[in-house]
């Protein structure tokens, strides 16, 4: 499998649940150049700049033809209170709040500091984050109006412009995607845990509409938050929380179809998504060089069928 079709996820180099070290996240980031991973995805949320700042350190000094950078707007970060904001999260993120804004003159503002974190003069993808109930309630029609009146003309300017090279959502649901592309069109979607061994929730409707629209879709939180690289035992997380009875029962049955089959789950869960025709890559979040290593010696397996049929009844659809 060509590692073109492998990014790096660097939400963990920030820290996600503990803080993580700017030697740590180096180490992390040059093992991943190292064995071939040419495409990064930051956001200004993870670490609050913090992740932005590491990988446009470590990126200066490569040469851009040779990867892809993404990052994220729709939260801008304010200096204004923001020790305060943190002083309570355990990962130890930069000194700033959050604040969503999805509207033109806000995504603008967010990718000029985007610009100034990274250092870089390049970004090649703009995703807009957490767009929809997920993140945002009762709130999110309100945000969803801002995006499609307002802040899709300014990624709409920044491609023309040549200033990115293609926009799309960087989400977690399949909803806002699809009432997105029924009203524009997008380039690419990156996808966090819709579509996976075990959540198989974008299949009916959201990925034959990226096929009929043109959009291609970046397969993220391939392991749904834990459960599919450390099976159901211990302290499993599904969707960021502790998985519940359902879920822990459906993945241990996944564990002994694919045991039977000679492979393990994580094994199975970083193959899944290149099954289907619309995902044109996978991320692989980390900041451990030997899981990265450990990862992508597991790819590259063609899931046997007759395994993928044992499988899709314990799918969540």
């Amino acid at each position: 499998m060509s590692l073109a079709r492998v990014g790096l996820g660097c939400a963990n180099i920030a820290g996600l649940y503990a803080p993580v070290s700017a030697e740590t996240a180096r180490r992390a980031l040059e093992a991943a150049w190292e064995m071939g991973i040419r495409r990064f995805d930051t956001a200004p949320f993870y670490g609050r700049g913090l992740s932005e700042r590491r990988v446009g350190d470590f990126l200066r000094d490569k040469p851009k033809t040779e990867y892809v950078l993404s990052t994220k707007v729709g939260r801008r970060l304010v200096a204004e209170g923001g020790a305060e904001a943190v002083k309570e999260e355990p990962a130890a993120p930069l000194p700033f709040q959050v604040e969503f804004d999805y509207s033109h003159d806000g995504i603008m503002r967010s990718v000029e500091d985007s610009f100034q974190r990274l250092g870089l003069t390049e970004i090649d993808i703009l995703y807009v984050h957490d767009l929809g109930a997920f993140a945002h309630g009762d709130a999110a029609p309100v945000h969803f109006r801002t995006f499609m009146d307002s802040g899709l003309k300014a990624l709409e300017g920044l491609k023309r412009e040549g200033v990115i090279s293609a926009y799309g959502l960087g989400v977690n649901e399949n909803e806002v995607c699809i009432d997105v592309l029924r009203r524009a069109s997008l380039d690419e979607i990156l996808l966090a845990g819709r579509f996976t061994l075990l959540d198989r929730t974008a299949e009916s409707e959201l990925l034959p509409l990226c096929l009929e629209r043109g959009t291609t879709i970046v397969a993220g939180g391939i392991f749904n938050s834990g459960i599919l690289a450390t099976g159901a035992s211990g302290e499993a997380c599904f969707n960021y929380v502790p998985a519940s009875a359902d879920i822990r029962r459906r993945v241990e049955g996944m564990e002994a179809v694919v045991s039977r089959h000679g492979m393990s789950l994580a094994q199975a869960a970083l193959n899944f998504p290149f099954s289907h025709p619309a995902v044109s890559s996978i991320l692989i979040g980390t900041h451990k060089p030997e899981s990265l290593r450990r990862n992508l010696e597991l790819l590259g397996t063609r899931l046997p069928q007759s395994m993928v049929a044992e499988l899709d009844p314990l799918a969540l659809r």
